[in-house]
Parts: structure tokens; C-alpha cells; sequence
């Protein structure tokens, strides 16, 4: 009988995905579609004992092997690629195929024992590809109103206005079925009412933030700023003493706060109150204002703990 989990790696590429496991006899390389999961699922069915499956997170590449897992009710931890290099590394490990990649995802299941990922909230699913959807066509509207102002033919002005009309058309609709999205359920509703309840936060901000962040409410204050990559981190060596500075994290996370931050930074006057003593300390805007983004998320994880008053 075998306590422990037995670790499975998985190394996800567009079509294929690469297998490693000491203990089990699994297929070397399974196609990455509905055909190669069951392949891999009749595998581990004939286990008697717990398999967890360890997968790097690789874009759009990786969701639908963890849909089939978790609807299988197969054990599975998405993690962070970084980590697994730095592992890798430590390891001596320094060259990479994607046979060795699942080696490694394999090792690093059972050196760290990483946590599971939990199955994914299907309203939040729809949510984070509506708004991922939305500003994907927002970029594409302001490149084309670049290419607009750089332009002076008649037949390209006329088919880039054209275009933008369309974007905007587009953009509106999307907005249109997050809004039904949002409404149409109650705790994402309650949830968003909460978070514009806030100076400086608006539905767009809210339901950005929901879509990046959906464990908003449930970490402690340490864990969400570094998990939204606006935690400081230390530079110092010796008698040296280095610049603080952020990294890594959830890109879409500042991206969503950034508008509400700045409006708070001139609004709110908490968050006011912070930007202006740090900008009179001779703080850069764009330092004062990564702070502000981290109380204001800070406040906002705060008041979607489930415990935590709604504000007035």
C-alpha cells in the first residue's frame, strides 16, 4: 500500500504531451486531445493507489488536460514554469527536451509536493474569457486608431474606420454578456457590488480583477500582492541594501487596478493621502502609485473575505 502520492509529469506542447512516471507504466507521449487524455485515463485507472498528475502552466495548451483530470477525478497541480527551471537547475539539470520536462515535473511532484489545483468555477471560467476576449479587441482598437493617425490615403482611412467601427461594436457586445454574466449570477454579483462600493473601482476594474484574480477574498495580504506581483522584493547583501522592486506574478492583475489606483491617487482619500506622502519622501510617481495599487488590493481582498462586512 502506498501513502504517498505517486507523481506523474506531463509535459504539454500544442499537439503531444510527454508522460513520466518511476512507479507507473504510462505512454511515453499521448496526443494532446480527447483521444490522448483517454489514453492516459485507462492508464491510471488500473492504479489502486493515488496518482497526481504535475503539468506546467503553458497558456491555452494545459486547460483542457486539467478539464479532463479533474472531470475524471484525477489529482492534478498546474505550476508556475519559473519554478520548475529554478528546480531544474538546483538539480544540475540544464538541458531541456520535453522528455526531460516531464522527468522533472515527475521530481519536482515528489520533492515539493505541490498543492492541488482546485477545480475551476465555471461561471468564473466564461467570466475570465469574456474580459480576456474584450481586452484583446481593445488592443487591436488602439493599434488601429495608431495606424489611423499615420495615415492620410483615402482607401485606408476609409477601410481602418471601418474596422474600428466594427472593434467598437464588438467590444460593446462583449461588455454587453459580461454585464448579463455578472447579473445573471448572484455571488459574482455580490461580489462586484462590493468591490465598486469602493472609491475609484468600477464594473470594468471589478470584473477585471475577479477574471485575473478569481482567489480574490480567500489569501491572506502577502500571499495576494505576491501572487498579483506587487510585492516588494528585498535586494540586499551584506552591508548592501538594494532597491526594492516587483516581479512575476499575474501580469493582468496591475493592468486591471492600474486605471483604478491612479483614480484613487487623486480621489480616495486614504489611498490619496499614501500616494502624496510617498511622492513628498521623493518617490517616483510610478513607485508611489505600485503602492497605492497594493493597498487598494490589499482592502479589496479584505472586504471579500467571507466574514468581512459589506461597505457602506
Amino acid at each position: 500500500m502506498i501513502a504517498q502520492p505517486v507523481y506523474v509529469g506531463a509535459d504539454i506542447a500544442k499537439e503531444s504531451i510527454d508522460l513520466f512516471c518511476a512507479e507507473l507504466a504510462v505512454p511515453r507521449t499521448i496526443t494532446n486531445d480527447p483521444a490522448g487524455y483517454r489514453l492516459l485515463l485507462k492508464n491510471l485507472a488500473r492504479v489502486g493507489f493515488s496518482v497526481q498528475v504535475v503539468c506546467e502552466a503553458t497558456g491555452p495548451y494545459h486547460k483542457a488536460l486539467v478539464t479532463a483530470l479533474h472531470q475524471a477525478k484525477v489529482a492534478v497541480s498546474v505550476v508556475n514554469p519559473r519554478l520548475l527551471r529554478d528546480f531544474a537547475r538546483a538539480r544540475n539539470r540544464l538541458a531541456k527536451t520535453d522528455a526531460i520536462d516531464a522527468r522533472i515535473l515527475a521530481d519536482y511532484g515528489r520533492t515539493m509536493k505541490p498543492t492541488l489545483t482546485p477545480v475551476p468555477d465555471a461561471k468564473m471560467v466564461l467570466l475570465d474569457e469574456l474580459v480576456t476576449r474584450r481586452g484583446q479587441l481593445v488592443t487591436d482598437r488602439a493599434a488601429e486608431r495608431t495606424r489611423l493617425d499615420q495615415t492620410t490615403r483615402p482607401e485606408l482611412v476609409a477601410s481602418l474606420r471601418l474596422h474600428l467601427r466594427h472593434l467598437d461594436g464588438q467590444i460593446e457586445k462583449l461588455w454587453a454578456c459580461i454585464l448579463e454574466l455578472i447579473r445573471g449570477t448572484p455571488a459574482l454579483r455580490a461580489k462586484v457590488e462590493r468591490l465598486i462600493a469602493v472609491q475609484g473601482v468600477g464594473e470594468l476594474t471589478a470584473s477585471a480583477l475577479l477574471a485575473a484574480l478569481p482567489e480574490l477574498g480567500t489569501l491572506s495580504a502577502n500571499e495576494v500582492t505576491a501572487l498579483a506581483g506587487l510585492a516588494p522584493f528585498n535586494r540586499d547583501s551584506g552591508a548592501f541594501r538594494g532597491t526594492r522592486s516587483i516581479h512575476g506574478g499575474r501580469a493582468e492583475v496591475p493592468k486591471a487596478l492600474y486605471m483604478a489606483a491612479l483614480c484613487a491617487s487623486r480621489a480616495n482619500p486614504i489611498l490619496k493621502a499614501l500616494y502624496q506622502r510617498l511622492r513628498s519622501k521623493g518617490k517616483a510617481h510610478k513607485v508611489a502609485l505600485v503602492a497605492v495599487m497594493r493597498k487598494l488590493l490589499i482592502h479589496l481582498n479584505r472586504i471579500l473575505k467571507p466574514l468581512s462586512p459589506c461597505p457602506a
